[in-house]
């Protein structure tokens, strides 16, 4: 029995209406655990299942479902089909709006189905008089706006490589990653809106595009005016004059592995992994994802906050293949007193509302609260990523934005392109659990020695074969770099790099990555857990965890962001230490509290335990490109706190 409570439960009327009921009773299972290892003892049946409930089609069909089973990295899925992601995503067709874009400014445009497919049509035709072919590389320098996917449908449906990251990277971390993979063709904006901001982009543009000798074509997305960036480059056109004639559509098959994107790691230890994936393991777990773990319909008003830099761009995509609208938004998320985005959710009726555990975090400590100053009668889902999802953060959702919502926290990352575990609308949600293991995915949790538990922390892994497996990295032939990031922690295993937990009730908790797992007296801790703590405390908007090594050991030591007016003194040091000590054990309580103004992170909002370790300990950050705030790692060097 659990003694974690259930804070959210499907009625049978909202269980049965659902596709992963309809999927589970179609397959003869009468409960969802039932279905899971059904779909990981019989990959090849759930898979081609999946496909036809999910309306892929094939152009070719694959003469092996799964070939080399034993062996997750060398393992052949769907070989010798053909297919194409472009054209799933583009099958719906009519008047209906497959994107919505609402700009931070107040800009709303509208894009219908057929307006779309006619659009990527003309990119690709574009692309094509300018020598991009099939296995060529196109990039995208680009705000959350609809020429991103159009760009990104018009490179695919060639059989060409898409990758992108958002216009506030830096020249470095743009050349860092685009550099990488040799672009043909670099879509570009000049300017991009945020906080109340015009920010000029053109100069970041024009020294990418010099220092990138592959490309033959910038194609510019104005923003601002009509004003061309200044590359010293003939071939430098804007979109519009880029936009050929109205073509019809023409799309390339493609074999199933055939690379569709190139994503980055993180980067903060060095250069970014080039992490390339397929056309057809991409579509068919986010295909899964969406239709079954998520509910996503057609006419659903799909929204994800994100940027093209991070993966839940990639995923979000993916919605046009269930027919669902898409909603984007470019610009600060707390824009006009963090009203911006519920103002947008119940202008557009958005059904489906994702963002990060980081924002629900911020969110509550404004004054807006969604589920009073907004009609939402159409939301009945929130999902959120990028980091471990607090239990008083599950609280805020159901007290603030609704009370009948599935609350869908989720974890995979961009290197599987997807989930290992998420959300089920079938199923109640717990307070600081994902609901579930996703379909298809044999995870488990390994301690130390490699054996598989049940409620103990330990590492995330997967045992068999899935198909979002990345086709491989980027100019590594022999796949060593590839076998060196996920199969040497656990030879034939795939380890993610998630310190987490699974519990009786088949949910997951995650206590954070793994490589930042503190290790006092030699015992693992997850940072998260100290989070789940100290965060519950009114003084602290948010905190980071890191192991120092001391005396031949390593003592925790945990920096502390205050609300403004608050001072770290021995009365608050002693509450947070209290509040950790009497909710996890001994060994979580930090050796050091260290108050600073300003935490580091990614641009996906990602908290950089390693980066702060590494300039603690007097070690060089080798790529700071990848921070959104990279100034911030000043305020931990030479702390005379951590001298004694």
């Amino acid at each position: 029995m659990s003694t974690n409570p259930v804070i959210w439960e499907p009625g049978t009327t909202r269980i049965r209406a659902s596709a992963m009921y309809r999927f589970m009773h179609q397959q003869g299972f009468d409960n969802y655990a039932e279905l899971h290892r059904w779909s990981i003892d019989n990959s090849p049946a759930f898979w081609s299942a999946l496909c036809e409930f999910c309306g892929i089609r094939f152009d070719r069909p694959a003469k092996t479902i799964l070939a080399r089973p034993d062996n997750i990295m060398d393992a052949g899925w769907f070989e010798g089909a053909q297919l194409n992601f472009a054209a799933h995503l583009l099958r719906h067709t009519g008047s209906e709006a497959a994107i919505v874009f609402c700009g931070e400014d107040g800009t709303r445009r509208e894009i219908s189905r057929d307006d779309l497919r006619k659009l990527v049509a003309r990119i690709a035709v574009s692309l094509r008089s300018s020598g991009v072919e099939k296995g060529d590389r196109v990039t995208g320098f680009l705000p959350n706006c609809p020429e991103a996917i159009i760009a990104m449908l018009a490179t695919t449906s060639i059989g060409a490589i898409w990758s992108s990251c958002s216009p506030d990277f830096g020249i470095n971390g743009v050349v860092d990653r685009f550099g990488q993979i040799e672009p043909k063709v670099l879509f570009a904006t000049n300017a991009y809106f945020y906080n109340g901001k015009i920010c000029d982009s053109r100069a970041t543009v024009a020294a990418v595009a010099k220092a990138i000798p592959s490309l033959v074509r910038t194609v510019i997305v104005p923003f601002i005016d009509q004003a061309p960036v200044d590359t010293g480059i003939d071939s430098t056109v804007l979109w519009q004059d880029f936009l050929a004639e109205d073509a019809s559509l023409e799309i390339t098959s493609v074999d199933f592995n055939h690379p569709l994107y190139v994503m980055y790691s993180s980067g903060t230890t060095g250069v970014p992994k080039c992490i390339v994936h397929g056309h057809g393991g991409t579509l068919l777990q986010q295909s899964k994802e969406h239709v079954l773990h998520t509910g996503v319909t057609e006419g659903d008003k799909l929204f994800y906050f994100t940027t093209c830099g991070w993966m839940m761009w990639n995923w979000l995509v993916c919605g046009l293949g269930t027919g669902a609208t898409l909603i984007l938004f470019d610009g600060a998320p707390f824009f006009r007193e963090g009203r911006i985005l519920w103002e947008i959710a119940e202008r557009e009726g958005i059904s489906i509302f994702g963002t990060s555990a980081k924002y629900i975090s911020a969110l509550e400590n404004t004054s807006v609260r969604p589920k009073d100053d907004f009609l939402l009668p159409e939301l009945r889902a929130v999902l959120s990523t990028g980091s471990p999802l607090a239990p008083a953060s599950f609280d805020f959702v159901y007290e603030a934005i609704g009370s009948d919502l599935q609350l869908a926290s989720i974890s995979g990352g961009t290197d599987i392109l997807s989930c290992f575990a998420l959300g089920n609308p079938m199923l109640p949600v717990r307070r600081g659990e994902l609901q579930c293991k996703g379909l298809g995915m044999a995870t488990e949790i390994y301690d130390e020695n490699g054996r598989s538990v049940t409620g103990e922390h330990g590492e995330l892994v997967c045992t068999k074969p899935f198909p979002s497996t990345p086709v491989g990295f980027w100019n590594d032939p022999d796949g060593v770099r590839y076998r060196a990031a996920y199969f040497e922690r656990f030879p034939g295993v795939w380890a993610h790099g998630d310190f987490a937990e699974l519990t009786e009730d088949g949910g997951m908790v995650i206590h954070g990555r793994s490589d930042s797992v503190l290790n006092p007296g030699g015992v693992r801790i997850g940072t998260a857990e100290i989070y789940r703590q100290v965060e519950k405390l009114d003084e602290v908007v948010e905190s980071i965890a890191i192991g120092q090594n001391w005396d031949d050991d390593v003592r925790v030591v945990l920096f502390v962001l205050l609300k403004d007016g608050i001072d770290l003194n021995d009365e608050l040091v002693d509450r947070i230490r209290k509040t950790i000590r009497e909710n996890t054990t001994p060994r979580h309580v930090p050796a050091k509290v260290i108050s600073v103004p300003e935490i580091p992170r990614t641009r996906s909002g990602k908290i950089v335990e390693l980066a702060v370790r590494s300039v603690v300990h007097g070690e060089a950050v080798k790529n700071t490109e990848a921070l959104a705030n990279p100034e911030a790692l000043q305020y931990f060097r030479g702390l005379p706190e951590l001298e004694t």
